[in-house]
């Protein structure tokens, strides 16, 4: 089992800049991947960035966001930069984890742009 607890996220208005920490505990040994996803209201669940054997953005975020990880601590942070009101959504810390790539989330954190 992985558990991870994110940090971070707030109101900031557009062209803004926030940043998503995500801490994780348990199993960490186990981890493949870790990284963001977000669900605005009335959508599904996106990917916005990854790390795993490769760094994966979303092309909506590419430019913008950088992701960071640092495995020793088992860590992941994700920097938003030039924020949109399309941003605006929950995200959640994901880790994939053991032989079969087990998928665990984050509580999520509320991040909303203002226009």
């Amino acid at each position: 089992q992985v558990q991870l607890v994110e940090s971070g996220g707030g109101l900031v208005q557009a062209g803004g800049s926030l940043r998503l920490s995500c801490a994780a505990s348990g199993s960490t040994a186990s981890i493949k991947s870790m990284g963001w996803y977000r669900q605005a209201p009335g959508k599904e669940r996106e990917l916005v960035a990854s790390s795993g054997g490769s760094t994966d953005y979303a092309n909506s975020v590419k430019g913008r966001f950088t992701i960071s990880r640092d495995s020793a601590k088992n860590t992941v942070d994700l920097q938003m930069n030039s924020l949109e009101p399309e941003d605006t959504a929950v995200y959640y810390c994901n880790a994939r984890a053991g032989p079969l790539w087990r998928a665990y989330w984050g509580q999520g954190t509320q991040v909303t742009v203002s226009s």
